[in-house]
C-alpha cells in the first residue's frame, strides 16, 4: 500500500479535509475500530483551523455523527445556521442528530425546513453543495419520505 502521506506537511485546512475523509471511507467501508481510532485526531484537526466555514462545520457534525455524539452535531448545525439561517447543511445536521435522539417531531420539522430551503439555497450555486450534491440528494430523497407520513422513523 505505500506509506502514509506526511500530513505534517500539509495546511492545517488539507489535513483536517484528509482526516475527515479517512474517517468516512473506514466508516463506510465497516472498519468501524479504525474509524474509531482517526475520529479525535479529525475533530483536534478541525479545532485547529484559525476560521470554519459552513462546509468544515458540517464536517465536524458529520463526524459527531458517526461517533454517536448528537449534541456536537447540534451545536455544529446551530454554527452553520448563525454563519446562514437557511444554509441546507444546518439541516440536514439538525435532522440526522434529532434521529439519533429518538426526536421525531423536531427531526421532522428540520426535514420540512430543508426542504422549504432547498431550491433557493441550490441555486447559490455553492461549491459546498457541489462537493456534496450526492449527499444532498440523498437527503432530500429522505426528507422527502420522513415528511410524507409514511416515514419509518
Amino acid at each position: 500500500m505505500g506509506r502514509p502521506p506526511d500530513i505534517s506537511q500539509m495546511s492545517p485546512d488539507e489535513r483536517a479535509t484528509r482526516l475527515y475523509n479517512r474517517v468516512m471511507t473506514m466508516h463506510a467501508a465497516g472498519k468501524t475500530d479504525s474509524a474509531e481510532c482517526f475520529l479525535p485526531m479529525a475533530l483536534q484537526a478541525y479545532a485547529m483551523l484559525p476560521e470554519r466555514d459552513a462546509d468544515a462545520h458540517y464536517h465536524v457534525g458529520v463526524l459527531h455523527l458517526t461517533g454517536g455524539d448528537p449534541a456536537g452535531a447540534l451545536a455544529e448545525a446551530d454554527s452553520i445556521r448563525r454563519l446562514s439561517a437557511t444554509h441546507l447543511f444546518s439541516f440536514v445536521l439538525r435532522a440526522q442528530a434529532l434521529e439519533l435522539k429518538h426526536d421525531s417531531d423536531r427531526a421532522k420539522q428540520a426535514y420540512r425546513d430543508f426542504l422549504t430551503s432547498e431550491a433557493t439555497e441550490r441555486a447559490r450555486g455553492l461549491p459546498e453543495y457541489a462537493d456534496h450534491a450526492q449527499n444532498l440528494d440523498s437527503f432530500h430523497a429522505r426528507a422527502l419520505e420522513a415528511t410524507s407520513g409514511k416515514s419509518k422513523t
